[in-house]
């Protein structure tokens, strides 16, 4: 499906040589006691913010105390995840221009974001996307096809985060062993759950506004140590990065991944869709709207997050073709975690073994934010919107309501672990772009609809959030990313290794070109065949407090 995949495949590393490879990357007692000052400080402040958490309002939106600009960063880091940092660097290392269009796919999306959804959903909602999708539409059903949606999108994500832990733990650490990484996954999926259990959304929050500070800054040391080694001229290192690739100039121009034939251009465009619609509905970047008091301050937000992440994404592209410069491919490849290791060993390429520390410890770090938001985020979901609305019919007290979403966070932080010790050999970018697709087809529809058309029906929303959801899994189930996919060497280049095991139908990598068209068709098609009455009124409201703010405010405080 994704760049990675492609640019790993056809390589064969042996236990031992993995082993070697760990072995070699820096030393894992330097790695492991900086990861561990990180954490031992960022639970100290998520125990001391966590002593303002009261109501129901500060453990889901942190009472709506921060700032556009803490909000900001705190969003960048949310975003930012191993995929980003890892996946995208390894991605351009490999395959060089086609792994930098994942960087853009990532930063455009964020103009989705700022024009359609951000201001309107602070103003309509109060702590899930499910608020504003339930505003003038049937609660019961609404709510539960959001929570489920909800809960998938934060199950791949968290897939992800957890693979990339394990494989960043196999190279920084020393460990080669299974048991060795499903340890070190369970010990992320704990942490995660403390973070949760103990700060709520502000101490997530700060965790995440201290990560992005780290990430960018670490990044940005990195890359203007590229370019210091190429005499500040980015026109050198590409040349270099040239020589040195086995591909050689193809790596500076469109076509290596996504120009081999038609059937990859138009893969390409299905991954672009689910990228620049997906981030306007990933569910624990929506909840971080909810964190700060006004719509302006929401807006603000995605001010400061665009520039942040547009300036990582641009050091993506100096770290991508320093690491193809100064790692070079085959060492990448015979790396446990192959393209993912990219970053690492870059700057133990540069640094020695104590900036390869702090990258493994801002990599943790990375790893360690995204998932206590996406955990957050879920467990928000299930006790607001099914728990306190459709089983308590909105009766519940906000004391019960939290602890509902205390023991889900547990849950899912157990599922999490599970999950990632199964998919600890999967390609990160994959399990991201995936949750993308889902997002862009289950959510973004109905959120569109909701906010803009006043015929949009109970009906039409769920057809298209089930509709989107179980299409961009289905399609993904039956795809040559699970199975029936070999290299140029014969070996299976799928999830399913056994390479005579083939039930692929579908022939794109990504669902998003089929999946969300059909998803906004469904909630057309819905809609239009509904029998509901139209509530004009009601839309009138929503239209009125989405572009205005009127009346969100007090509806918030009326709340609780």
């Amino acid at each position: 499906m994704s760049a990675l995949s492609a640019a790993t495949a056809g390589t064969t590393v042996s236990p031992g040589s993995a082993l070697l490879a760990a072995d070699t990357v820096g030393k894992p007692a330097v790695n492991i006691t900086i990861f561990a000052l990180f954490v031992v400080i960022t639970l100290v402040i998520v125990i001391r913010v966590s002593r303002g958490n009261r109501t129901a309002a500060d453990f889901y939106a942190g009472g709506r105390a921060f700032s556009g600009r803490q909000n900001g960063i705190a969003i960048s880091g949310d975003y930012l995840s191993a995929a980003s940092f890892l996946g995208i660097a390894g991605a351009i290392a490999l395959q060089g221009y086609d792994g930098f269009l994942y960087s853009i796919g990532f930063l455009v999306a964020w103009l989705v974001a700022l024009l359609l959804v951000a201001e309107l959903l602070r103003n309509t909602g109060r702590y899930t996307m499910a608020d504003v999708l339930s505003f003038r539409l049937r609660q019961g059903p609404i709510r539960t096809a959001a929570a489920a949606s909800t809960l998938a999108v934060s199950f791949f994500y968290l897939l992800a985060q957890m693979a990339g832990a394990g494989g960043l733990v196999n190279l920084l650490l020393g460990v080669s062993g299974e048991t060795g990484q499903n340890v070190t996954i369970a010990v992320v999926g704990v942490l995660m759950i403390v973070y949760v259990l103990v700060g709520g959304m502000k101490g997530t929050t700060y965790v995440q506004i201290i990560k992005a500070v780290l990430l960018v800054v670490g990044a940005a040391v990195m890359t203007f140590w590229v370019l210091g080694k190429a005499g500040f001229d980015l026109s050198s290192l590409l040349g270099d990065a040239v020589a040195a690739s086995p591909k050689g100039e193809a790596v500076l121009d469109p076509g290596v991944k996504y120009g081999i034939s038609n059937l990859t251009k138009i893969d390409f465009v299905s991954l672009s869709l689910a990228l620049v619609l997906g981030t306007a509905g990933l569910p624990h970047v929506l909840m971080r709207f909810y964190t700060v008091p006004s719509s302006l301050e929401a807006r603000r937000s995605v001010v400061w997050a665009i520039w942040i992440i547009g300036c990582f994404y641009l050091f993506t592209l100096v770290l991508g073709y320093g690491a193809m410069y100064l790692v070079g491919a085959d060492k990448i490849n015979a790396a446990p975690g192959k393209a993912n290791s990219a970053a690492p060993l870059l700057a133990f390429e540069l640094g020695g073994t104590f900036l390869l520390g702090i990258i493994a410890a801002v990599a943790f770090a990375t790893i360690l934010a995204v998932v206590a938001g996406l955990t957050i985020t879920a467990s928000a979901s299930f006790a607001h919107d099914v728990y306190n609305n459709v089983i308590k019919k909105g009766a519940a007290d906000p004391e019960s309501e939290v602890k509902v979403a205390r023991i889900t966070a547990v849950v899912i932080g157990i599922v999490a672990i599970v999950g990632g010790i199964f998919a600890k050999d999967q390609n990160i970018a994959f399990l991201v772009a995936l949750a993308f697709a889902v997002a862009a087809s289950a959510n973004l529809p109905t959120i569109l609809y909701s906010l803009f058309w006043k015929g949009f029906t109970t009906r039409g929303a769920l057809w298209s959030i089930y509709g989107g959801l179980t299409s961009a899994i289905v399609l993904i189930a039956f795809s040559p990313v699970v199975s029936g996919k070999v290299d140029a060497t014969g070996a299976s280049a799928s999830m399913i290794k056994d390479t005579s095991v083939d039930f692929s139908w579908f022939p794109l990598e990504n669902p998003g070109l089929v999946s969300i068209p059909l998803a906004f068709l469904l909630g057309w098609l819905g809609s239009v065949t509904s029998r509901e009455p139209l509530n004009a009124e009601k839309f009138a409201e929503m239209e009125v407090r989405s572009l205005t703010g009127a009346g969100a405010e007090k509806a918030t405080v009326a709340a609780h």
